[in-house]
């Protein structure tokens, strides 16, 4: 299968580090912003393809699919692009800044028979995945999620630490993350959505610090924690208190309540949950099926995101 990447950045650099552990996938061409970075990463990853304008790559022969790892600003354009180009189109977590744009690109991509994904990871990552299997074989029901994300980002820079054109988002891109997976391990409505956010970064324009609680019909809730201002262990940590026992995700590792590791190296074929994405994609679009994390079944997330973020003002 040949396909396209857009974004020569951090996450793009993710995608092609997981894709070159799949076979039979042919990145042909990549899309980036500057010139000088994207020729770099294609010669790292031997691309013999590369532009900055992504219809260019999009037009390049047997091009089947594309992945976009591109700033959040143009996700829902671009994903609209690639769906009017005849192209399978996996859009990197958000898929829209606004539920406006969601529920367009979720359209167009029903009206277009294409598969469509979002990048929603969490929905693959081993340690998810082994509490997601425990509460669909009935083992486990949901009582309160608690979560928190933490980065030290208070100028524009990337996974990496490289300066970046475009401003992330606490809501809209990390929220996104917790919101979805609340709603895909309870599988239940969203019906209780509110937040409060701290002040404006004077540079930057957005809240730096969020707190965020939810809650589905049955009763299960999530409480959400947000901040770029914490200068301390980085990421998102994930704590499970179920009926019937306590599970902690940081990431790929699982321990349950009382730190004890649990071997998640089983669940699937591979630890990385980029890595297991993917696969998802190409294998939906092989069988010609949709895939997990489709536009449409991350679209609640995505309403539950605009009535947070009508509760801050």
């Amino acid at each position: 299968m040949k396909i396209v990447l857009a974004g020569q950045g951090a996450f793009g650099i993710k995608h092609l580090e997981a894709i070159a552990n799949i076979p039979d996938i042919e990145v042909v061409s990549l899309a980036g912003g500057s010139a000088d970075s994207t020729r770099d990463v294609a010669e790292r990853f031997r691309i013999p393809h590369w532009t900055q304008d992504l219809g260019e790559a999009l037009a390049q022969p047997g091009v089947e699919a594309a992945i976009l790892a591109t700033p959040t600003q143009m996700h829902a354009a671009q994903a609209l692009q690639c769906l009017e180009a005849g192209k399978h189109v996996q859009v990197e977590i958000p898929m829209a800044d606004n539920l406006a744009d969601a529920e367009k690109i979720t359209e167009a991509a029903k009206t277009s028979g294409l598969v469509a994904m979002a990048g929603h990871t969490r929905r693959f990552n081993p340690s998810h995945q082994y509490v997601h299997k425990k509460i669909q074989a009935g083992e486990l029901a949901i009582q309160q999620m608690d979560v928190q994300t933490y980065f030290f980002r208070r100028k524009n820079l990337n996974a990496l630490g490289q300066a970046r054109s475009w401003t992330d988002h606490l809501l809209w891109h990390h929220a996104a993350h917790t919101v979805d997976l609340f709603a895909y391990q309870t599988g239940e409505e969203i019906v209780v959505a509110r937040a409060v956010q701290g002040p404006i970064h004077p540079e930057l324009g957005i809240a730096m610090d969020m707190s965020i609680q939810m809650k589905t019909k049955s009763g299960a809730i999530c409480t959400l924690s947000l901040s770029f201002n914490n200068d301390g262990p980085l990421g998102t940590f994930f704590r499970y208190i179920c009926d019937n026992g306590t599970y902690i995700a940081r990431y790929d590792d699982l321990v349950d309540g009382k730190e004890q590791p649990i071997d998640v190296s089983t669940v699937d074929v591979s630890m990385n949950g980029i890595e297991l994405q993917d696969r998802e994609f190409f294998a939906a679009i092989r069988e010609g099926r949709e895939p997990n994390a489709s536009f449409a079944q991350v679209l609640p997330a995505y309403r539950a995101l605009d009535v947070i973020e009508k509760s801050l003002l």
